[in-house]
């Protein structure tokens, strides 16, 4: 049986769709979901989300970090941003990581969350340089 998959940004539904098996870039490394995985929210680094029809991937798509709430049935990406792999352009990935780079260098290092919040878009930028590759 599929599961259904929903990607979601903040302005509004991207996909939803019934899918064999996603495999969602967790923040601890690639996690594959299929129906009846235990229920679990989970936090996203910046990566490629490969859907499957039977042991194929039909679609990727590259999202720059959010959430994951996996259920039985379901599992809803929340993301700030969501765009079909072909769609990644290498030079404004490159870009991105520039910026990325040159705002974590002018983070003051004594501010945790804006050292984090700093990497975390590094980390983002690097894996969309990486798919774009």
């Amino acid at each position: 049986m599929p599961t259904k998959l929903e990607i979601v940004s903040p302005e509004k539904l991207l996909l939803s769709r019934p899918v064999d098996m996603v495999v969602i870039p967790a923040s601890e490394g690639d996690m594959g979901v299929l129906e009846g995985h235990s229920p679990m929210i989970v936090m996203l680094r910046g990566g490629t989300i490969d859907l499957y029809d039977g042991d194929k991937v039909t679609e990727q798509l590259f999202v720059d970090g959010g959430f994951a709430e996996i259920t039985q049935e379901r599992c809803t990406v929340l993301a700030n941003k969501a765009i079909p792999l072909a769609e990644v352009n290498k030079a404004e990935a490159t870009r991105l990581l520039t910026e990325a780079e040159a705002a974590y260098e002018a983070a003051d290092k004594r501010d945790i969350a804006a050292e984090d919040s700093a990497l975390d878009a590094i980390q983002s930028a690097r894996a969309m340089v990486e798919a774009a590759g």
